[in-house]
This record gives structure tokens, C-alpha cells and sequence, in this order.
């Protein structure tokens, strides 16, 4: 039997103006952002996807939108949550040292650079590498940990792309592609891996 591991990046976020508390860092200010009331229900729509019934196990990111998106998945499943920090989202860090590595790109899409340059980061970031190196470390884990089960990961954006990177191929529009079908990591989506022992044998986008 196969292994199932249902990755999903959590829903949409709420946009924030105004006076923010000055002792919280960027990082720390990130890892707070909460959904929108569209996250809200798309989540709560995703919850009730076919492809989420009978899930044996659930994880996610520390992230509060991570955990909002993932509440809703371990109601309909009855489930404990269980949160893991390899989950996060790559820590950017200095957002002066983002913003003069990206002066000259072409894009303002942080995750697109970084797929182009994977050894970019700033003093206190994490590069590419170093963020699917850990993504990959808990996938190996669960596999071994929960052998032809039904597992839910909620997670972010530019570590499940970078995550992907083990398997996919970045096509010349720097979109990710595996097997000739293009992926598209929208907030959220719902991406099923099949695996046998830890070889992927499968992926597909589900939402």
C-alpha cells in the first residue's frame, strides 16, 4: 500500500495598514498574520474536499494562518493538531537586504528570485536550500513515522515550492511542473503526494 501526504498551502491573509506594535519584528509580525474572512471560508470549503476524509494524521506549520487554515481540517477528522517549525515559511530576514537584492530583478515575487538564485539570503534568512533541506527532513519522517497512512500538511508558499524542487522541474516561466503538468501553489491548494516506502511514485493538484 501507498502512502498519502495531502500538502496544502493555508488560505487567504488579511491586509494589514495602520500602526503596528514597534517591538515586533518583521519575522514575528509574519508568523502572526491571520486570515481573511474569503480564508476563512475558503478553508472551511476545503475541509469538506473528498480528497480530506478519513485523514489519519495532521500537521502544520507554527504560522497562525497555517493553524486557522488547518483547525477546520481537524474538526471535519475529529483529529488532534500537531505542529512542526519545518513547516514554516522561510524566514526572510532583513527586509533592507531583500529589498537590495531585488532593486534589479524583474519580478517582486521574493519565492520566484530565490527558485532562480537558491543560495540567496540575507545575514539572518534562510536561502532555498536551507528551506527545503528541512522541508524534506519531516516529509522522510512522517513516511517512516505513519507507513500507509493519510496525512495532512498545511504549510506556506515558498517552502512548499521549494519542497517541490525534489521532484518537479522550474519551466521557463519559473512555474514548477512535474511530469508535464504545470503546478500552481494558490492560497490555498491542495496537492496529493503518493508514496511508496519514500520514493514519490505520484503527484498531483487536487485544488
Amino acid at each position: 500500500m501507498s502512502t498519502i501526504i495531502y500538502l496544502i498551502r493555508h488560505s487567504d491573509t488579511t491586509d494589514e495598514l495602520g500602526i503596528r506594535n514597534t517591538n515586533e519584528t518583521s519575522q514575528i509580525i509574519n508568523e502572526k498574520e491571520i486570515l481573511s474572512i474569503k480564508g476563512e471560508k475558503d478553508s472551511n470549503k476545503l475541509s469538506k474536499n473528498k480528497e480530506l476524509e478519513n485523514i489519519d494524521v495532521l500537521w502544520s506549520s507554527s504560522y497562525v494562518r497555517a493553524k486557522q487554515t488547518a483547525k477546520y481540517i481537524a474538526s471535519i477528522n475529529n483529529l488532534q493538531l500537531n505542529i512542526d517549525e519545518r513547516l514554516n515559511e522561510r524566514k526572510l530576514g532583513n527586509l533592507e537586504e531583500i529589498a537590495e537584492f531585488m532593486k534589479d530583478k524583474k519580478t517582486r515575487d521574493v519565492s520566484e528570485v530565490q527558485l532562480i538564485f537558491p543560495k540567496f539570503k540575507t545575514s539572518d534568512g534562510e536561502s532555498l536550500e536551507e528551506t527545503k533541506r528541512r522541508m524534506l527532513d519531516f516529509i522522510i519522517e512522517i513516511l517512516e513515522k505513519y507507513k500507509e497512512k493519510r496525512i495532512a500538511v498545511v504549510s506556506h508558499g515558498g517552502s512548499i515550492k521549494f519542497l517541490l524542487l525534489n521532484w518537479c522541474i522550474l519551466n521557463n516561466s519559473k512555474k514548477l511542473e512535474y511530469k508535464g503538468r504545470m503546478l500552481n501553489i494558490t492560497s490555498p491548494c491542495l496537492l496529493k503526494l503518493t508514496f511508496s516506502d519514500k520514493k514519490l511514485i505520484d503527484l498531483i493538484q487536487v485544488i
